[in-house]
């Protein structure tokens, strides 16, 4: 009889327990998008990417990342002080200036969101202005190479880059010259 009662304990134990990781896990995917799907956060391609919210080069504002869910966005690490980095300013202008109003099959536009790695926030600025860099979407903590969104992205030299989807999925990576407007082709109803 001692035993039946214990069984019985035990499979009311289990029971519940089962219950409450199908509701969990139910729950758990009903807060998600049906296009986000089960896409891990990560910076490999197919990866959701790790969002970023940082002050804005008058530190008036936090820009986050999240804001511009639904374009195309090409999040690029750079700094006043990397030459590469500069050299490459000219090429992401061209995409920006060529992608911001072009109408895409799957998205709302496109947008680049700059973290700069600069110590400097004058140097900062100050490269802004002279590479024309005519977007809203820049920030950075002025941390250097201690830069929280480098060490979140795993960047290790610049330039890199991101590009993810409206979903926030890493779609490739580290485009440079021509291959970042290959790339966003692919994705383009009409310009």
């Amino acid at each position: 009889m001692e035993f039946r009662k214990i069984m019985s304990k035990t499979r009311i134990a289990t029971i519940a327990a089962i219950t409450l990781l199908a509701v969990y896990g139910f729950t758990n995917r009903m807060d998600r998008s049906p296009e986000e799907g089960d896409a891990k956060i990560g910076t490999n391609i197919g990866d959701k990417g790790p969002e970023l919210a940082y002050m804005n080069p008058d530190s008036s504002k936090v820009l986050k990342l999240s804001e511009l869910k639904g374009k195309y966005v090409l999040i690029d690490f750079w700094a006043s002080w990397c030459r590469p980095c500069r050299m490459e300013n000219p090429n992401v202008v061209a995409a920006y200036n060529k992608y911001a109003q072009a109408k895409f099959t799957d998205a709302k536009g496109f947008e680049v969101y700059s973290v700069s790695l600069d110590r400097s926030r004058d140097a900062w600025k100050s490269a802004i202005a002279q590479d024309n860099l005519n977007w809203k979407y820049h920030v950075s903590d002025l941390g250097f190479w201690q830069s929280k969104g480098a060490q979140l992205y795993g960047v290790s030299s610049i330039p890199m880059s991101f590009l993810i989807d409206p979903n926030g999925i890493i779609i490739a990576k580290n485009l440079r010259g021509m291959a970042l407007h290959q790339e966003l082709d692919k994705h383009v109803k009409s310009l």
